[in-house]
């Protein structure tokens, strides 16, 4: 990759090696082999105990393990796997993200260990194919680390890992697989350091995973930026000596597909908040996961042909970092969108907004069905729902309930905010058609508010996963760091997309 010169910065740095750990783990379905390092035995809260583990429930408690949901015992043996008591929680709450919980605290428990396989006798009426899909996500993406630039990790990939359940075939787990490559891949990007990772960068990364993966690159460069009238993306790079980019996905299904969605993510690779600076406190090191929604389209994009998306599916992702400087735009200055829309700018860190508005007329000109757009957009989003839970906004109840369906699916919890007209005079400005900023409250709906003006009648929906978009320890199978959130739930929502009537 073409870099600007820094030795400090090795040319030849893997940008996803989290895509490879994935592809290499060995996943089956059956009888554990006797030469697996680990072996995991679900145990529920209630009913028997596994006669396998060697304890009953009295011993087990007295050894501090509980069986509630995330816990674990290691049990080690001379000579033989470890054993590893996994807690399931009462059979009566067992579901899939409770599976997938049970798989990344084995994963976690032995953390050394490079083989596993996970038994559950009784599935206590969970599908067997969902169980198998959930555990195997479970484990890959509880094992994963970035440690690209760690010289002498000790961390130890997964190799191998074996589902043992009641009832089950491997054919969920090629499905497992490929849901974890699009979270991987959003986490990889989103943890790597500025840096080493420029809107360029993106954009030829972005062509490798296309040739791969099967879905088409288009690169728009600075001058086909000015030539579109991209005056939003382009007034945040002004302060940068790094170009912009719009980088164009599509995935065409075999045959053509029925209907066209479109997903827009914000790419801001490094945001200092430009003229309005931000504060210099922690909060600056997470500015790199800036482009989280940028990554998650892209990851997603990775997953599209392999799981079977039979719609066609356009991404945008408007990349660029956001930097003071004697070029930077300024407050009070007055942006042209694509579409010709003009926007005052109140606040030069409210610039994601400006970035998508682009690429969401684009999105409206390109024909697409329904849009989706996600986004680091706000601290308010982590203020109002914390870090679990993402807001959802949306123009049509249709789009908003497929985003929850398939946020359910894949464990990356939204929950919807009204889309609040009254507040859309607080964006009312006195020289221009829109300012990029509201008042001090509702901050998520009034850049909801924002965006909704640029997409027209097309139904879309809008997620912010400034909240969501990083975990400062280990959670279950979200790894500390950048947690990829959104990959696998814009995934969900193309294998079932339809078109509305």
């Amino acid at each position: 990759m073409d870099r600007r010169p820094n030795k400090l910065i090795p040319a030849d740095l893997k940008t996803t090696p989290g895509l490879d750990a994935v592809d290499t783990v060995d996943l089956r379905v059956g009888e554990i082999a006797s030469d697996v390092e680990a072996i995991g035995v679900g145990v529920y809260t209630d009913g028997d105990v596994p006669g396998e583990l060697g304890f009953d429930r009295a011993g087990l408690e007295d050894a501090g393990f509980t069986a509630e949901p995330g816990t674990s015992l290691v049990l080690p043996r001379a000579g033989q796997p470890d054993l590893v008591a996994v807690g399931l929680g009462d059979r009566a709450d067992v579901g899939p993200r409770g599976l997938r919980d049970a798989a990344a605290a084995l994963a976690r428990a032995v953390p050394r260990r490079a083989t596993l396989g996970l038994r559950i006798g009784d599935l206590a009426g969970v599908e067997a194919g969902e169980a198998v899909r959930a555990l195997a996500e479970g484990a890959l993406l509880a094992r994963y680390r970035y440690t690209v630039l760690n010289a002498s990790s000790k961390h130890v990939p997964l190799a191998a890992f074996t589902v043992d359940v009641p009832g089950a075939d491997g054919g969920p787990l090629e499905v497992a697989r490929t849901a974890a490559r699009a979270g991987v891949v959003a986490r990889d990007l989103a943890n790597t350091p500025p840096g080493h990772l420029t809107a360029v960068n993106m954009g030829e990364i972005a062509v490798e995973l296309g040739a791969r993966f099967g879905f088409e690159v288009e690169l728009f460069d600075k001058q086909a930026l000015i030539d579109l009238g991209c005056g939003g993306l382009l007034g945040v790079n002004q302060g940068s000596v790094e170009e912009p980019r719009m980088i164009k996905l599509v995935y065409t299904p075999e045959g053509g597909g029925s209907g066209h969605l479109g997903l827009v993510g914000k790419g801001i690779m490094y945001d200092s908040g430009g003229i309005s600076l931000k504060p210099s406190d922690p909060m600056h090191l997470l500015m790199k996961m800036d482009m989280g929604g940028a990554a998650a389209v892209l990851g997603a994009f990775v997953g599209l042909r392999d799981a079977g998306v039979s719609t066609k599916v356009s991404g945008w992702l408007m990349c660029t970092d956001n930097m003071p400087s004697g070029t930077a735009y300024k407050l009070g200055d007055v942006l042209t969108a694509r579409g010709g829309t003009t926007i005052e700018v109140k606040n030069t860190d409210a610039e994601g907004r400006l970035v998508m508005s682009d690429a969401l007329v684009l999105a409206t000109e390109d024909g697409v069905d329904a849009i989706v757009d996600i986004a680091t957009l706000t601290g308010a989003a982590l203020v109002s729902l914390g870090s679990a839970t993402a807001p959802v906004f949306g123009n049509d109840q249709t789009m908003v309930d497929r985003v929850r369906e398939a946020a359910a699916l894949a464990d990356e919890p939204v929950w919807q905010l009204p889309l609040e007209q009254k507040y859309r005079k607080q964006l009312d400005s006195d020289i221009a058609d829109i300012a990029n900023l509201g008042g001090p409250f509702a901050g998520a709906t009034t850049a909801a508010l924002f965006l909704q003006h640029f997409v027209g009648e097309t139904p879309w929906a809008h997620i912010d996963i400034a909240g969501t978009m990083q975990t400062e320890k280990d959670d279950s199978w979200r790894t500390a760091g950048a947690t990829g959130f959104g990959a696998r739930l814009l995934l969900e929502a193309a294998r079932s997309f339809t078109p509305t009537s």
